[in-house]
């Protein structure tokens, strides 16, 4: 074990690097986020602002911002210099347990208990709302390019989505129960 990073007062949910592995991004169960300094080890901030557990949390591609999902119904975008959270992601009725960027960092794709959802991340718009799946969603990604994004439920299945119109394109079957986690291979 090169580090152990002590700080969170609750069970971590997802550790993350940065873009150029500096910095590691944690979520956790005590509704907070926290960024790490892979150097030494310590905690460079501590980011407050969802109520509930935090479940997930990604960096943009250019490692700039940081988008988190919580139970509190709502994903967050934080600036990854600052800690400050200026947009908050309001729309699902439900614990939202994904948020991931686009390629280009210029989208959000958030998975809830009530659909899939993809936002502009900069003015935090909703653009589209993807609805199909017959029970929860766990997961959400998108494809290297950015034209599609994957979700995954508790339907058994896993859906592949025009990121542009929002249409089904394919619904992957065969797995017994539900689906945790579904991404792309690098070459989509």
């Amino acid at each position: 074990c090169l580090l152990t990073l002590v700080g969170h007062g609750s069970p971590v949910f997802m550790a993350v690097f940065s873009p150029d592995g500096r910095r590691v991004a944690t979520a956790s169960h005590d509704r907070t986020l926290k960024l790490w300094d892979m150097g030494s080890g310590h905690c460079i901030m501590t980011m407050r602002g969802h109520t509930r557990q935090v479940h997930t949390v990604a960096f943009s591609p250019d490692g700039r911002m940081l988008v988190s999902s919580s139970d509190d119904c709502s994903a967050r975008l934080w600036d990854a210099q600052t800690g400050k959270s200026d947009r908050i992601l309001l729309g699902h009725q439900g614990a939202v347990y994904s948020a991931a960027f686009d390629p280009g960092g210029l989208r959000v794709v958030t998975a809830s208990i009530d659909g899939a959802r993809i936002w502009n991340a900069i003015t935090g718009d909703c653009e589209i709302v993807l609805l199909g799946h017959t029970d929860w969603l766990r997961s959400a990604a998108f494809s290297p390019d950015g034209q599609m994004v994957v979700t995954t439920s508790g339907d058994c299945t896993a859906k592949v989505w025009s990121a542009m119109s929002g249409e089904c394109i394919r619904t992957l079957q065969g797995h017994d129960d539900w689906l945790r986690v579904a991404s792309f291979s690098p070459d989509a």
